[in-house]
């Protein structure tokens, strides 16, 4: 894009920044004054790099076909790491052959989503931005928080580790096998604080619903471990409307949906799509309260202002925005559907 036509901070979409806001550099950078331009262009393709993202791509993964590349501050600017140099961040550029459409778009996508995951709905979130290489392309940059402020890294498995799933036992799409309620069990299981954690979690589900996420599979949720040795969900990250990329053949990205044992609600066995009633029995099977449920619930049914005015505030083109916008209210009219009337 052109650069000289930044109307809104890159990071928190504040209207009138032509570069990071004071409060964008605080989140990202600790307040130091890190340009929105890197000094270097991004990288181009070899033959290697894309066939392994190729063949990372075959269950039409959008986080498994996205090269990413590891970037600390030094002197107030951004570089690549060295060899064995941990990194303070993750950079993902424009993928290089993806298996889907707009590839264009999708930083701007997923950098629209944590910001409305974040201001929107108060969801703890990786922190990032968008930054832009020398020649005008944008990328998306997500600041690490499997690190301390000490150094210490922090141990974390994500729940595909944790269900004991992989590629050599489970083949190439272990990431998307089992249900969100099968997450939920082992929660219990692993999570000392699972009663907050699941309601945390919950929200998370309804989210991803929302807001058009299928690729929202077993390694894209992890917990990680506290000072005092328990475990917590960690922030959102890799949330993203993959509508806008991928032909939409279900609504979730794992295979049994949000229950075990091939259970579905009467409300969706009529309707055919996910309702207020799946949302309250899921709800109610992983173990919440009912008022703490319809709490949840209420507070993602109503059309959410600041979500639309973060899209119209994004670096998303203006026929994408559109559909991002279409996206959300299609899902909104389906989360406000009940069977049973239990709303």
């Amino acid at each position: 894009m052109n650069l000289d036509d930044i109307k809104y901070c890159p990071c928190t979409l504040a209207e009138g920044f032509k570069t990071y806001s004071p409060a964008g550099l605080r989140i990202m950078f600790g307040r130091k004054k890190v340009s929105h331009v890197l000094d270097f262009n991004a990288p181009e393709a070899d033959e290697e790099v894309a066939e392994r993202l190729r063949l990372n791509s075959s269950t039409i993964s959008i986080s498994g076909a996205q090269f990413k590349q590891s970037l600390v501050v030094e002197n107030n600017k951004l570089r690549l790491t060295k060899q064995g140099e941990p990194g303070q961040y993750i950079l993902k550029p424009i993928p290089f052959s993806p298996p889907f459409g707009k590839k264009e778009e999708l930083p701007a996508n997923e950098h629209l989503t944590m910001q409305i995951a974040k201001q929107a709905f108060s969801m703890l979130v990786a922190e990032c931005a968008l930054i832009f290489f020398k020649n005008g392309e944008p990328a998306y940059i997500t600041k690490r928080f499997d690190y301390a402020k000490d150094g210490r890294k922090i141990a974390q498995e994500d729940f595909a580790s944790i269900s004991g799933m992989s590629k050599e036992k489970d083949g190439e799409s272990y990431r998307n096998s089992g249900s969100y309620e099968d997450i939920a069990i082992h929660m219990k299981k692993y999570v000392m604080a699972h009663a907050v954690e699941l309601e945390k979690y919950f929200e998370r589900i309804v989210f991803n619903y929302l807001f058009s996420n299928g690729d929202a599979h077993l390694k894209n949720f992890s917990l990680q471990q506290t000072t005092s040795g328990d475990y917590l969900l960690s922030p959102a990250y890799d949330l993203i409307d993959t509508a806008i990329h991928i032909p939409a053949d279900s609504f979730f990205a794992l295979s049994d949906g949000l229950f075990s044992n091939e259970f579905n609600t009467e409300s969706f066995k009529v309707l055919g799509f996910y309702a207020y009633d799946d949302f309250f029995e899921f709800g109610i099977q992983i173990g919440m309260m009912e008022s703490r449920i319809r709490k949840i619930l209420d507070k993602y049914r109503n059309k959410n202002q600041k979500a639309l005015i973060l899209t119209q505030s994004s670096f998303l083109s203006d026929s994408i925005k559109q559909l991002y916008t279409d996206h959300y209210i299609d899902r909104l009219k389906m989360l406000n559907t009940s069977f049973s009337h239990k709303i």
